[in-house]
């Protein structure tokens, strides 16, 4: 009886299994939750800790150095779990060294980030089993995602000690530990007690760039405005350089403020616009987005664990989907909507666009180029111009599920057009002509490159118009609306000739295909001649420049004569506007093939006598339209759904008939 008791008092101290039912979150959690998703070790950590006798309790409280140690020299343990447990476990460490929201940039924070990812870039490729025979595992995604962190926050703070010392450099005080770059793209330096080398060799920078102004973590980033983030999982941290400010948006207007005559409204004779610093015509992406990798030393796990030194190289997701590491095909990661995001939302744009179209300081006098990422001489151009009182922001969505869009990403590269949306359409049709023309001149003097053959534009309100504008021929059509229109005597035409000639005869733009208008008012608008519409007419001031420009034509001097009216925008856009009308009739280049996408405000109304409140049907509607789309939408149609999805089909059906000679489309109308 006594034994009997003994045994069952002992019971009560025995351990007890029991099993409790999990929910599917609470499963998910267990399974996948780690120090990264939340804020604790993970379940296989925990377990590799418990199997190598180390308190985990301890372990998950840092600071936690000696566990790292203690962990390495336990033996029984697979090699894989012990290197995963700890790339997580010098993670955990690098997080409660660095305070939130921070740079690292001191020698312990550094070397922690590095660590963790040296032993997750071992895991992956010098563990037992390689990559491949894990590919289903969610230990290797945590382990993965531990190293593309690493790196990004490495990365980060390298590059930040980087500008510091390159600034103190400047200032003569070099710090041993920076190196500029080569001419091939690469620099050493010792940070952290590593030696670091860096490779930029693959990534082609903007041009008169040498390095990033700025490193931005594309994980750091959050947008409102665009609709999707498009991205690829993969190996590497996705970042955004940000080689420079603006070009266009950000010139510089402090010394125009000192200039005499100048009030700070635009107005005055001490002509600002002529004083400001003129930007270049066209302008690379400035903050493409870059996949960066951190190789480590060593041929084999113990000379890799032993190393101190690394290389951290750049390349650029639009051109490799892949590298070579270590015998095989590693995808790289690769965000493509956090560049294109960043750069609209610290543009200005917005306040800027509004400022052109009433002729307020720091708007805009002439078309820009913005090329949405370095040119590429093996993609096709898809060349996108806005409308009225708008920018590329109009395009926010539009080129954002382009480049989302693998098929399209691979075959095109987006170009957008801004410029100011004041002046009239004869004018800034023959600008952006002239600015798209030296620009591709520039990059492809030959016009040999797969860039200069098969363009497609796209264009929106105003912007379809220009469109047409610039695949139509005019012979003497635009001289006799000008005659017509303008008291252009003998002395005025002799004067004028040879200018006004280059305006209004042309032929349609070299190398363009295929055109998509979309709410496109090829005949003018009844808004734009209504109380209203002259009402606003009367608030749009041309530039300076448009001006000296209509001067120097008509009279040789730098203002136009007295008594001569030059329309703005909102009078070209009149359906009574002689320039509107003559310009309806010029002929498209019979090899352009063009597509209309037209918003219907309200679906109840008779389709010809509809419109999207600003434009009507019969002014959208073009005869010889390969297709016709029909949104039931407002004006900005462009940035619907079924717009994006009509545009995709569009491009999609224009890359599956490239390459087959003679073959045409058999579509119509669709509503």
């Amino acid at each position: 009886m006594f034994l009997l008791g003994g045994c069952a008092i002992l019971k009560e101290f025995a351990p007890r299994v029991e099993a409790e039912p999990l929910g599917p979150g609470e499963y998910i959690a267990m399974k996948r939750g780690d120090i990264l998703t939340a804020d604790r070790l993970s379940a296989a950590t925990q377990e590799t800790l418990r199997v190598a006798g180390l308190d985990e309790g301890e372990c998950a409280n840092p600071p936690v150095p000696a566990c790292m140690p203690a962990l390495a020299g336990v033996a029984g343990i697979l090699e894989e779990r012990r290197l995963a447990a700890l790339a997580e476990l010098w993670t955990q460490q690098a997080i409660a060294l660095t305070p939130a929201d921070a740079v690292p940039v001191d020698d312990a924070q550094l070397d922690a980030w590095l660590e963790a990812a040296r032993h997750a870039y071992a895991y992956l490729f010098f563990s037992e089993r390689a990559p491949g025979e894990r590919a289903f595992e969610d230990r290797q995604t945590q382990v993965r995602d531990y190293y593309n962190y690493a790196v990004q926050q490495a990365a980060s703070g390298m590059f930040a000690r980087w500008q510091a010392g390159r600034g103190q450099a400047t200032e003569g005080s070099a710090p041993a530990a920076t190196a500029g770059l080569d001419a091939s793209g690469e620099a050493t330096l010792d940070m952290a007690g590593w030696t670091v080398h860096s490779d930029m060799a693959r990534v082609r920078m903007p041009e008169g760039v040498d390095m990033p102004k700025e490193l931005v973590p594309a994980s750091a980033l959050n947008f409102a405005g665009l609709r999707s983030i498009y991205r690829r999982d993969g190996f590497g941290a996705e970042v955004v350089a940000v080689m420079g400010d603006d070009p266009v948006t950000t010139v510089a207007t402090a010394d125009d403020d000192a200039q005499p005559g100048h009030d700070g409204d635009g107005e005055g004779d001490g002509r600002p616009e002529r004083r400001r610093p003129r930007p270049r015509a066209y302008s690379e992406m400035p903050s493409p987005a870059l996949t960066l990798l951190v190789r480590f030393a060593g041929d084999d796990l113990d000379s890799l664990l032993a190393t101190r030194e690394l290389t951290i190289s750049a390349h650029d997701p639009y051109d490799e989907h892949a590298i070579e590491l270590h015998g095989l095909d590693v995808p790289l990661a690769a965000n493509y909507s956090a560049g294109y995001g960043l750069w609209l939302a610290r543009s200005g744009f917005n306040r800027q666009s509004l400022q052109t179209l009433f002729g307020r300081e720091q708007g805009i006098t002439r078309p820009h180029l913005y090329l949405m990422q370095p040119y590429d001489p093996d993609r096709r151009i898809l060349l996108m111009i806005h409308g009225l009182a708008s920018s590329p922001e109009a395009w926010v969505n539009v080129a954002n599920e382009v480049m989302g869009d693998e098929t399209l990403r691979r075959e095109f590269q987006i170009w957008q057009v801004y410029y100011p949306t004041n002046a009239p359409l004869v004018l800034n049709q023959a600008a952006i002509r002239r600015v798209f023309t030296d620009t591709l001149r520039h990059f492809d003097p030959q016009g040999t490159a797969q860039a200069s053959r098969d363009i497609v534009l796209i264009g929106h309100s105003m912007g379809g118009v220009l469109s047409r504008l610039l695949v139509s021929t005019s012979d003497e059509q635009l001289w006799d609306w000008a005659r017509a229109n303008y008291e252009l005597d003998d002395g005025r035409l002799q004067r004028a000739g040879p200018r006004l000639d280059r305006m209004l005869r042309f032929q349609p733009l070299a190398g363009v295909e295929r055109v998509i208008f979309i709410a496109s008012p090829h005949r003018g608008t009844v808004v734009a001649g209504s109380r209203f519409g002259r009402f606003l007419a009367r608030l749009v001031r041309l530039p300076l420049t448009v001006l000296e420009e209509v001067g120097e034509i008509v009279t040789g001097e730098d203002a136009p004569p007295d008594g001569l009216a030059i329309p703005n925008s909102i009078d070209n856009l009149s359906e009574n506007d002689p320039f509107v009308r003559a310009a309806a009739d010029l002929p498209i280049s019979p090899r352009v093939r063009y597509h209309s996408i037209i918003a219907q405000a309200d679906g109840s109304v008779a389709l010809e006598d509809s419109d999207d409140g600003l434009v009507p049907y019969r002014s959208a509607h073009l005869a010889g339209a390969l297709s016709e789309k029909v949104i039931i939408s407002g004006h900005t149609v462009q940035e619907s759904a079924a717009a994006i999805l009509e545009i995709r089909r569009i491009l999609h059906r224009d890359v599956e008939e490239r390459g087959q000679p003679g073959a045409t489309e058999g579509e119509g109308t669709a509503n």
